[in-house]
């Protein structure tokens, strides 16, 4: 099968990898793409922080909160220019104000409208990527957090044994730098028991396909290898979970103890129930 420029810009873009190495792996895998994803994530070539950046100019993240319920809303558009239209930014406020007022649990044809009747008046294409939506309990806070130009949206709530702490303004930014913490360093879970089996099972097959072409571990006894393979993942698990990092305000600390320091200053216990990320084009 022969491989086009469009198939190897298609791979270029979801991995991040030069163009010669895409279209030789397209060649090897006779332009199966799927195939080729994997074969560069193996090789330790796709990036996936670059797969993050795709889009960003296009898309745009709204967020909104209103009576103890609070929405993410991501707007995509052909153009960068577009997604800087004024008329554009206030229609993701007017859907995230539709979705609090009517409590949509989804997205549903009468939003999507709103988002063709825009198109039409622009006359670009655009449409509405996602929603999502969290409601806090009476011993639950919301933090928000938007960074940038609406590239990275991030809801978390929080739980505490004395609600009355959220009417402190210290609990209360205490909620806000976790947003923020969520949005620069990205966890995929909260704890490793909320990560999901089948990724803890393609990256320990990842793993392995590396190790398996590192020359430095040829003739390595079975038991270190599996040690070298249980430290790899133990790490990624640390890098991906929200309590094992590294504190966006001391480093020192895990987010797990800071939320025990900052519940003993307060004299109460926090827990994180949830949070939800937006990125643009991820």
């Amino acid at each position: 099968m022969a491989v086009t420029a469009a198939d190897v810009k298609r791979l270029r873009d979801e991995t991040g990898v030069g163009p010669a190495e895409c279209k030789k792996t397209l060649t090897e895998t006779n332009g199966d793409f799927d195939k080729a994803v994997k074969i560069l994530k193996e090789k330790g070539l796709a990036a996936a922080a670059k797969r993050a950046d795709r889009a960003t100019n296009q898309r745009r993240v709204t967020l909104k909160t209103k009576d103890g319920c609070a929405v993410l809303v991501e707007l995509a558009s052909e153009t960068d220019f577009v997604a800087r239209n004024p008329d554009f930014i206030a229609l993701g406020g007017k859907i995230a104000d539709k979705i609090l007022d009517e409590k949509y649990s989804e997205t549903d044809e009468r939003l999507n409208a709103m988002v063709k009747d825009l198109a039409t008046t622009i006359r670009e294409n655009m449409s509405l990527k996602r929603t999502k939506t969290i409601k806090a309990a009476g011993n639950q806070h919301i933090g928000t957090y938007v960074h940038g130009d609406g590239a990275i949206g991030v809801l978390i709530l929080v739980s505490a044994d004395k609600p009355e702490v959220f009417a402190k303004e210290e609990a209360k930014d205490f909620v806000v730098t976790l947003a923020m913490h969520i949005a620069a360093f990205n966890p995929l879970a909260i704890s490793a028991n909320d990560i999901d089996p089948a990724l803890l099972k393609e990256q320990e097959e990842l793993f392995r396909k590396q190790m398996e072409s590192d020359e430095k571990l040829k003739g390595k006894p079975a038991n270190v290898l599996e040690g070298i393979l249980k430290g790899k993942l133990n790490k990624y698990i640390s890098e991906i979970c929200l309590l094992d990092q590294p504190y966006i305000k001391d480093d020192k600390i895990t987010v797990k103890q800071a939320l025990a320091n900052e519940g003993k200053k307060l004299n109460v216990e926090f827990k994180i129930d949830q949070f939800i990320s937006f990125r643009v084009g991820a």
